[in-house]
């Protein structure tokens, strides 16, 4: 996304600050001749309006003007054309109040931005179009944020959209790629054809991999397999490849990748061709492609390289288990393409059972806080609003539910499968589909972090899907903010579940912490199978600290029925606590007053 932003007036500075750290914002413009000293020349440019569009439509995505609707409007009247041509316009107020998608709200994703600078600044987003308002799905849209890629005249495609704004049924005949998004609400108001229907009416839009089917969305499940001669022209290949393609229908919009064998890396015709596409290119060793058995061995290719074949079995190794060689091989030489350089190129198509985009798809690993959906910060709203499919715990996503729009997909899971969690986020982040994983708290304490990342790892760098980590508001800080301030001095958190850490280690770190008069946090502090480990911990505690040292249990923090209760080490209640209960003990100078819990920072003895 390539977009700039231009406030109308110096009051704009500060939103435009905050909006130049956004990934869809790259530059920053201020419509003023104001020369104030607090402006930063080198981050905001000072410039008129209209030069800025002069030099600037038709090479950028987006642009967000912080001002009047109607300053907006007179600016860009001039330049508007289509809607598919056209760049995304957001107003906003100087407030950031107020969020207007003004033009492109399918084209050019404006709709979806404006709802993450809405979740970004707490401002309501004001939407005018007919789909939003009726929970409707951006036909000529939604498909972006599954990983497609659409083709089809636009005219097609905005007669659809009228279809669907005068309540006409629409259909869908999806033949490949990601269908989770018709468990989405939105997408449960399509009809679905299926392949063994032969009606089709005027009022339907496909999902495949040909290119003869009017309005249709392409995933990416194709990867084709190359063996070539030494130094083949790049020109011979691409001619080759749209030849290959065109005589069978299928768009080149539907290609994951290219695939052939690791002799090839070098392969200039190749890696230009990959390059120019911006698609990725997988290598595979003779011991590899020798595995893969084809119904076009080659005795030529067994004597020039020493296995049977490369373009249809790499292409087969590509597309993964379960795939099924869509094309089989065709050569084409020199002479079949008289402007063509020189070389031999050999050309196969595999189809995968999976879409893989990882360039376009996202991880964003969210903490949603410890229970009431005002803890969300609005740096995880915005986070939350960019993701296509939300993954967690039932109870979690339950939470936030209220902020999920019909056009999104909810995944839920139970509690014991994390790791299943994360690879899901990780495959379909894959596939080019934007992933929100969520946790409880902060996703990087105790949460699906460091799990998600350890994954991540084991994937090379060029392969794996962009990741970001939202940072949530804990238990641990809203149970000790409930109580006083019991944290103001060193502390630290110690989880007494011993199912991924031995007891023994856990042992050594609370003697530490004793040993440190560190305040001490107990996260998972006792359940029905963990029964003994919570009387053991207070044991060690009480060889160190006094047993009128004051000890807080705060429980189901964040929720309906949250309670604080105060005890000293000597009156803790074990049997009451359970997994929802967090434990802060006080150090050597924490006090328990009048209810107010509090380790004091020493700012009275200076």
């Amino acid at each position: 996304m390539e977009g700039i932003a231009v406030g109308l007036s110096s009051h704009s500075i500060e939103i435009l600050k905050r909006l130049k750290k956004t990934e869809f914002v790259k530059e920053i413009y201020l419509a003023s001749s104001s020369r104030d000293n607090e402006i930063d020349n080198e981050l905001v440019k000072i410039e008129k309006p209209r030069e800025i569009l002069l030099k600037q439509w038709g090479q950028i995505d987006l642009i967000i003007f912080i001002g009047s609707i109607g300053a907006s409007i007179r600016l860009i009247n001039s330049f508007l054309t289509s809607k598919d041509k056209d760049p995304g316009v957001i107003v906003i107020d100087k407030k950031c109040s107020k969020i207007v998608p003004l033009i492109g709200a399918h084209q050019s994703n404006t709709q979806n931005i404006a709802f993450q600078i809405s979740n970004l600044f707490g401002g309501q987003i004001i939407e005018t179009n007919n789909s939003k308002d009726q929970s409707l799905l951006n036909l000529d849209s939604f498909g972006n944020q599954w990983g497609w890629k659409r083709s089809g005249k636009i005219e097609n495609w905005s007669k659809l959209v009228i279809k669907q704004a005068k309540n006409e049924e629409i259909f869908c005949k999806q033949l490949s790629g990601n269908s989770l998004w018709k468990t989405s609400e939105s997408g449960a108001i399509i009809k679905q054809i299926f392949e063994k229907e032969t009606k089709k009416p005027d009022s339907t839009f496909h999902v495949s991999i040909f290119d003869n089917q009017g309005k249709t969305w392409h995933p990416p499940i194709l990867w084709i397999g190359i063996g070539c001669e030494r130094h083949t022209s790049k020109e011979l290949i691409a001619n080759s490849l749209n030849n290959f393609l065109e005589s069978n229908n299928i768009s080149p919009y539907s290609i994951a990748g290219f695939a052939t064998i690791d002799i090839k890396k070098d392969e200039k015709g190749i890696l230009e061709l990959a390059k120019g596409k911006n698609l990725p290119i997988k290598f595979f060793t003779k011991e590899d492609l020798s595995k893969i058995i084809v119904p076009n061995p080659s005795s030529a290719v067994q004597k020039e390289i020493g296995i049977f074949s490369v373009a249809e079995a790499s292409c087969l190794l590509a597309a993964g288990e379960g795939s099924k060689l869509l094309k089989e091989k065709r050569i084409f030489k020199n002479k079949d393409f008289s402007k063509s350089k020189s070389g031999a190129v050999t050309i196969a198509i595999a189809e995968s059972k999976n879409q893989y985009y990882p360039s376009n798809g996202e991880i964003h690993i969210i903490g949603s806080g410890p229970g009431d959906i005002s803890f969300l910060t609005n740096n995880a709203r915005k986070a939350l609003s960019k993701c296509t499919i939300w993954i967690g715990y039932t109870m979690y996503l339950d939470l936030i539910k209220p902020l999920k729009r019909s056009d999104q997909v909810l995944i839920e899971s139970q509690l014991t499968e994390e790791k299943e969690r994360c690879t899901k986020a990780i495959k379909l982040a894959e596939e080019g589909i934007k992933v929100a994983l969520i946790s409880s708290g902060d996703s990087g304490f105790y949460g699906m972090a460091g799990l998600l990342l350890e994954l991540l790892q084991k994937i090379k760098k060029e392969y794996r899907p962009y990741f970001e980590v939202h940072p949530g508001i804990s238990s641990m800080q809203l149970a000790a903010s409930l109580s006083g301030a019991p944290l103001m001095n060193d502390f630290c958190s110690i989880s007494l579940s011993d199912k991924l850490t031995p007891w023994s280690l856990i042992e050594k770190r609370i003697e530490g912490a004793l040993l440190g008069d560190f305040v001490i946090a107990f996260f998972n502090p006792q359940s029905i199978e963990r029964n003994w480990q919570l009387k053991s911990a207070i044991d060690l505690c009480l060889k160190s600290r006094q047993g009128n040292t004051p000890v807080l249990i705060a429980r189901q923090v964040g929720r309906e029925n949250q309670s604080k209760k105060f005890f000293t080490l000597n009156t803790l209640p074990i049997k009451e606590i359970d997994m929802l209960s967090i434990i802060i003990i006080g150090n050597s100078q924490t006090t328990l007053i009048d209810e107010i819990f509090l380790t004091p920072r020493g700012y009275l003895q200076n």
